[in-house]
């Protein structure tokens, strides 16, 4: 009994709160709309950065690993497969259950459960262990980007929005960039489970930090919902509309799985996700293997993908909303033909020239997170924002179906047809996005496709 109360108290708070009456007052609505943005947003943004401590932990803490339990370089791989595996799925199940769940909770119960799983991680030694706890980690890592999508699509509306998503996108990229000297750091000076205790404990702390920062919808609030707060409505949405939440049939089956835009991009990311993950990656020994690099050396050229990754969000954001008014469709296809480009110029670059290595790998991140970022947004917003978790979880699933090709497979072509063989994969990857992206290039965000019955149900959300 006792069980079952606790378990139905979790449920309770993770149910969407109810909509209450809306503040008539302009100024307080102004005033109110401006703080809960910016804590939203600088909350959200932390959070998911710090999803990246219990996620590349492991990454950078194998070298100790393998020293300290003697596993295979194979064996550890496996863990890494496992975790992208269970990542991958974890975007898509989490997508659906965050569009009728409060992203408060959703995503601060799920950074708090990866702390926990990498402290228990850090207490193990058996293969089966680690990769039990690997993979449950992986799957609640996918309940990070869910929340952060219903909150952008709820908080910011479309003419704003890209360059929202783009500056809360660099947060992976400056979790990414931290991670490495902070797990590296710990393992070398205290062995690799401080590598994975510390970064365990800071994500619970965190994940507690988000509860009291975070909130649900404007509408939880008082406030009008953010299109006619900003009069930006999309296209096709009447602005005497009433908003409602939808039932999970609805979400998945009626503005994602009959979505033909939603498959594109889905398939699209798969093939760019190939592209960011090889780079990633590979590009290290590459110019170890190639132009005689150390190893600090060649770490440090791919870390300029991940500076470019930023500069390239922000830039694909700005482009999106200022110069296309909202559509995401032109930017896409122009950073990819510049994605092709940039690949073949960093190939091309002859050995003894640090500085057009550097250059050529910072544009090629420039270039790469673009498209990835707003991939991510025109789904949200070609499906309707009540489904942007969910669509963007289904693109987050083909793109980490991407990742994990980019491993054994790419390393295969690369043993077996060299780094040319290796680069062609990667380019054809990448025109094979770019021409999946060509058929979006008019599109912009949509509004609900509700009949007047439906648009007359109750507006108060359901969790059932």
């Amino acid at each position: 009994m006792i069980k079952t109360l606790g378990l139905s108290k979790i449920f309770d708070l993770l149910k969407p709160d109810p909509y209450v009456k809306e503040i008539r007052d302009s100024e307080a609505v102004e005033k109110n709309y401006k703080y809960w943005r910016m804590r939203i947003f600088y909350s959200m943004f932390v959070g998911y950065a710090f999803f990246y401590l219990t996620r590349k932990s492991f990454t950078f803490a194998m070298p100790a690993m393998i020293q300290d339990l003697g596993f295979a370089k194979s064996e550890l791989g496996l863990l890494a497969t496992i975790l992208s595996l269970a990542y991958g799925l974890s975007k898509f199940v989490s997508g659906i259950l965050a569009d009728r769940s409060n992203p408060r909770y959703f995503m601060a119960f799920a950074l708090i459960l990866t702390g926990v799983l990498n402290i228990l991680f850090g207490m193990s030694s058996s293969l089966m262990w680690l990769a039990i706890f690997w993979g449950l980690n992986g799957f609640f890592q996918g309940g990070g980007w869910p929340p952060c999508a219903r909150y952008l699509t709820h908080w910011y509306s479309q003419n704003e929005r890209g360059r929202w998503w783009s500056v809360w996108n660099a947060s992976h990229n400056i979790g990414g960039a931290a991670i490495p000297i902070f797990a590296t750091f710990l393992a070398q000076h205290w062995g690799w489970r401080y590598a994975m205790f510390i970064p365990g404990v800071m994500c619970i702390f965190m994940g507690l930090l988000l509860i009291n920062r975070l909130r649900d919808t404007p509408q939880s609030l008082g406030l009008p919902s953010i299109e006619k707060f900003r009069n930006d409505y999309p296209e096709g949405q009447r602005r005497d509309q009433v908003e409602r939440e939808l039932s999970s049939k609805e979400i998945l089956f009626k503005y994602v799985l009959n979505n033909p835009f939603i498959w594109i991009l889905a398939i699209s990311n798969f093939f760019l996700y190939i592209v960011r993950i090889a780079v990633y990656d590979w590009s290290a020994l590459f110019l170890v293997e190639t132009k005689a690099y150390s190893q600090l050396g060649s770490g440090t050229v791919v870390g300029w993908f991940e500076i470019g990754g930023i500069a390239g969000s922000l830039l694909a954001g700005w482009m999106s909303d200022c110069i296309f008014r909202g559509r995401r469709g032109p930017v896409n296809v122009l950073f990819s033909i510049a994605i092709i480009l940039s690949i073949m110029a960093f190939r091309m670059v002859p050995p003894g020239h640090p500085w057009l290595d550097t250059v050529s790998m910072f544009m090629v991140g420039v270039w790469v997170f673009g498209p990835q970022m707003l991939i991510g947004v025109a789904a949200a917003e070609l499906a309707y924002k009540k489904a942007a978790a969910t669509s963007s979880g289904f693109t987050g699933l083909f793109g980490y179906i991407g990742s994990a090709m980019a491993g054994y497979p790419l390393g295969k072509i690369c043993q077996d047809w060299g780094w040319d063989g290796f680069f062609m994969a990667v380019t054809g990857c990448a025109i094979a996005s770019f021409a999946l992206l060509i058929p979006l290039w008019s599109l912009a965000a949509r509004g609900t496709q509700d009949t007047e019955a439906e648009l007359e149900s109750d507006a108060e959300p359901s969790f059932a």
